[in-house]
């Protein structure tokens, strides 16, 4: 490619709207434009790099025994509300109708659709296991499209579907996929980790999620040096201590405690550790008034409280609720004397002893709060986030925190669409039996910018070589020297013989142009022709990922570039 006849318009200036580095640096190579809110463009270079990302998805697809479709974007509101996720879904579920007022969605995702397709062509157990999968746009109506490729309405996804005959068939399923995720982001040159993750809408009761660590992650990790255990921090969970406490149980005393609706200014009027209280939090679960309890330096979960309850929504309760239904303002509620009301106690506090609660009366707590003989502990939960610093649940060392962007995640979907779909197949005594299923997705532009925000430098992109736009640059330093000129189109026609992917910086542009230019778009290697190297008959080879720059016979350049290639894919 000759860049004179690129369309890659970069910018010298970090776009306003770009928060976080992927986002600056795809608009500013000339990457991507933004035609809406959470609408791109992919410019030629992103799309080469899209590509790559595609084939290595594809080859791995295939090798581990699955077929490539293509289902419509456009879904029939009965399949969805034949699943039940029609309105479960919520407001990111992308509504239209058709001219004759029928309704219909864009696809987020293809559950319904390709367990519809599977439902009305496979009967028999003989045409099982069935792995499909696609690569299309998805369409996700976001309350706040943000950072780039991260969050956004209109994105490109790999999604594949598993039709097993059971769960040990499933099991396969999910290994070979754990497996080819595996190879996907290692061959895309990404340091990622999977860790167990909450399955979220899609349902289903195993999911792990395929995090490539960056500082800009959105998503928390919590996990072990010491052992194989990870998880994101929306469901991971820490050693639990089931010794009871040693104390003695006291009497309830009510206490006098202005002013102190506050944990902070509780602990520090009564002169006890916060480790000492119990937190109270109430919520509103699809309407219905529910109250968590937490030893009171935890922090609650609201995934796992909402999981623990099977609602759609959970939301914090307001001060007219919390009167309704407890008598009290916020800052003075507690589990006590409380009737008639669901009461979710986390995990640890059953082993704890004479607490400071809430009194369920302004401006009083209650000390020698005793779980089990004050209030009841029949729902039990894990319902707090995890910390760094606290033990892990597999072998009680230390637990560290990172942040990751979430990639790819891989779900056991089981017969939660089997079932309300009618997916079912006449097993080998012809018995009718659901299918079990599973569904994996990679997130191929979120690969793509999760690949620069951990490639990068002060510079530019640094991309890894396999999906890599191209992986070499050729710059003649003066476009007005024929000698530079002809050695330059000269190496950069050796390179693409040799199926080196290359570029030719023919641009009328001064050498520091194209050198930052260079940098920013991150092609792997840069060959630089000059007067000087010229005269020797050589030319300057930089290593873009450690900013090595070699000086290199002509005849030895190609040899020399297919030689590291061969090392970094």
């Amino acid at each position: 490619m000759k860049a004179s006849q690129m369309f890659a318009p970069t910018l010298r200036e970090v776009p306003a709207e770009a928060e976080i580095v992927s986002h600056q640096l795809l608009m500013r190579s000339g990457m991507l434009r933004k035609t809406a809110s959470g609408v791109y463009t992919y410019m030629p270079l992103a799309w080469r790099t899209m590509k790559k990302i595609m084939d290595i998805i594809r080859e791995e697809m295939d090798a581990a025994g699955c077929q490539e479709l293509m289902l419509p974007i456009v879904h029939p509101a009965e399949l969805w509300q034949q699943s039940g996720r029609w309105q479960v879904y919520g407001d990111e579920l992308w509504r239209l109708k058709d001219r004759h007022g029928r309704d219909f969605c864009l696809g987020p995702t293809h559950e319904e659709v390709i367990t519809d397709l599977v439902s009305g062509d496979v009967k028999s157990y003989k045409q099982l296991p069935l792995r499909l999968y696609q690569i299309q746009n998805k369409y996700r109506d976001e309350r706040r499209p943000r950072f780039g490729l991260m969050r956004g309405r209109e994105f490109i996804m790999k999604d594949m579907y598993s039709f097993d005959r059971d769960e040990e068939g499933l099991d396969e399923s999910y290994r070979l996929m754990h497996q080819a995720y595996t190879n996907i982001f290692t061959r895309c040159g990404l340091d990622f980790r999977p860790v167990a993750a909450d399955s979220g809408a899609i349902g289903g009761d195993t999911s792990q999620e395929f995090m490539v660590l960056a500082e800009s992650g959105e998503a928390g990790i919590i996990y072990c040096s010491s052992c194989t255990y990870a998880a994101s921090t929306e469901i991971a969970a820490a050693y639990l201590d089931k010794t009871p406490s040693q104390e003695i149980p006291e009497d309830l005393e009510e206490v006098y405690t202005p002013d102190c609706k506050t944990m902070e200014a509780l602990t520090a009027f009564l002169g006890v550790p916060l480790e000492k209280t119990l937190k109270t939090l109430c919520y509103m679960a699809d309407e219905k008034f529910v109250m968590v309890l937490l030893r009171g330096d935890r922090m609650v979960n609201e995934i796992k409280v909402k999981n623990r309850i099977g609602c759609l929504e959970l939301n914090m309760a307001g001060d007219e609720e919390i009167r309704q239904h407890l008598g009290s303002p916020a800052g003075y509620l507690g589990p006590v004397g409380v009737k008639n009301i669901r009461i979710i106690v986390d995990q640890e506090v059953p082993y704890l002893a004479n607490l400071v609660g809430g009194a369920n009366k302004d401006q009083y707590h209650l000390r020698n709060v005793n779980p089990g003989r004050d209030f009841p502990i029949d729902d039990v939960a894990d319902v707090r986030l995890v910390e760094a610093g606290e033990l892990c649940p597999q072998c009680q060392q230390e637990l560290a925190f990172a942040r990751g962007i979430e990639a790819g995640q891989i779900f056991k979907l089981g017969t939660k669409y089997s079932e309300s779909m009618g997916a079912k197949y006449l097993d080998d005594n012809g018995k009718e039996q659901l299918m079990v299923m599973g569904c994996y997705g990679i997130g191929v532009g979120r690969t793509m910018a999760a690949a620069i925000e951990q490639n990068h430098d002060q510079d530019g992109i640094v991309w890894p070589l396999a999906i890599a736009p191209y992986h070499v640059v050729v710059v003649p330093v003066s476009d007005k020297d024929p000698d530079q000129m002809a050695a330059a189109e000269k190496l950069y026609q050796e390179l693409t013989r040799a199926r080196v992917e290359a570029v030719l910086d023919d641009r009328k542009e001064r050498p520091g142009v194209k050198f930052k230019d260079a940098d920013l778009i991150g092609y792997p290697f840069r060959v630089t022709i000059g007067p000087k190297a010229l005269a020797e008959g050589k030319g300057e080879v930089k290593l873009r990922s450690v900013g090595k720059v070699e000086m290199v016979a002509l005849d030895e350049i190609v040899p020399l570039i297919l030689e590291k290639m061969k090392k970094h894919m």
